[in-house]
């Protein structure tokens, strides 16, 4: 028997994608779906392309209409969760896939996003290596509380972190730029998100370590070992409605060839479904993971400039998003880690 599901903030879309994945998941059924505005109209009247979920009509988003579910996902606004998921029973599987649990420190929070801390979650990256020399996943199972990483924090922590726990590199002279696709910033009506303003254009954003994925980059690469992360960050939104390329390099601190440093990463994820380290002298492109769970990472050595550099392609809304989630949730309710989601990207 399937397991119920609520998605709140289903109008948007992260929302949207979870529903996507989740309307073909054998374990899972949607049942509830929540949003703000768009409460009381159907489900396709947002999202068009979900028709095997027409019979659903949005609802108002309370603990009320959420709780008697067996899983809940949040995709609501940065700040909004924290209060919602105090308010549901501990029995069910609450993924969030905002920020508000994803930083242990209530200073990190505070500095960069202004609010009360909500407290720290379980974090729902799986294949976040561990100093210990063990994986996140372990800290999924059974877990009925889980915080999905940021999508821009899974791009460069899955790309650097093999070097890391490796000592190839160095994470104190870390440099990443992103292209990003500006479904990343929501769905909200923003000039800057305007098709005419983004067509034919590039720009940067949280500049100078103001962006707030910074601190949960810093915190995944503690735990993978580093003892000093000094990271500069600069994400670029680019004409591409979904997907991330993030180019990251790093001081190399070891002698090491180009194909010792590529058989660091190719060690380190080599049993990792959903990470595909690219052949030597391949780099990965965004249109061959969208709709996927996938993260591609190609990896080489700047032997002039002394670095390495790993260059990732995520779906910002799959792996970088409701991907993560789903995939977290099938670890902690005992489901095999990959039901539901597919290595497969969609071309052209």
């Amino acid at each position: 028997m399937s397991l119920s599901v609520a998605v709140a903030g289903a109008s948007g879309y992260a929302g949207g994608e979870l529903l996507r994945l989740l309307a073909q998941h054998p374990e899972l059924e949607v049942r509830t779906v929540t949003a703000h505005s768009n409460a009381g109209h159907p489900l396709v009247a947002v999202h068009p392309h979900l028709r095997s979920l027409a019979s659903l009509t949005f609802q108002e988003t309370t603990p009320e209409v959420l709780a008697g579910h067996d899983v809940v996902f949040l995709a609501l606004p940065h700040g909004h969760s924290g209060g919602i998921a105090a308010q549901l029973p501990e029995s069910t599987l609450v993924v969030d896939a905002g920020a508000d649990h994803r930083l242990e420190s209530a200073d990190d929070w505070a500095a960069f996003y202004g609010t009360e801390h909500a407290g720290t979650w379980p974090y729902g990256m799986p294949e976040l290596m561990l100093a210990d020399g063990g994986r996140q996943r372990r800290e999924l199972r059974a877990a009925r509380r889980i915080a999905v990483p940021g999508c821009n924090a899974t791009a460069v922590t899955l790309a650097i972190a093999p070097g890391i726990a490796a000592g190839l590199v160095d994470p104190g002279g870390l440099v990443s730029t992103l292209a990003v696709g500006p479904s990343g910033a929501g769905r909200a009506a923003k000039v800057s998100l305007l098709a005419s303003e983004l067509l034919g254009s590039a720009n940067a954003y949280g500049v100078g370590g103001t962006h707030r994925h910074l601190p949960e980059i810093a915190q995944n690469l503690r735990a993978v070992g580093a003892t000093e992360v000094r990271h500069s960050f600069t994400p670029m939104l680019v004409p591409m409605s979904r997907g991330i390329l993030a180019s990251v390099t790093a001081p190399l601190v070891a002698e090491a060839t180009a194909d010792e440093v590529r058989s660091a990463w190719v060690s380190a994820y080599g049993d990792e479904r959903f990470v595909q380290v690219l052949p030597q002298g391949q780099y990965p492109r965004t249109a061959d993971v969208l709709g996927s769970n996938a993260i591609q990472i190609g990896v080489g050595l700047d032997e002039a400039a002394g670095r390495v550099i790993a260059v990732a392609a995520i779906d910002n809304l799959g792996k970088g998003t409701a991907g993560a989630a789903i995939q977290s949730a099938n670890i902690a309710l005992g489901f095999e880690e990959h039901t539901g989601l597919s290595i497969d990207g969609v071309a052209p």
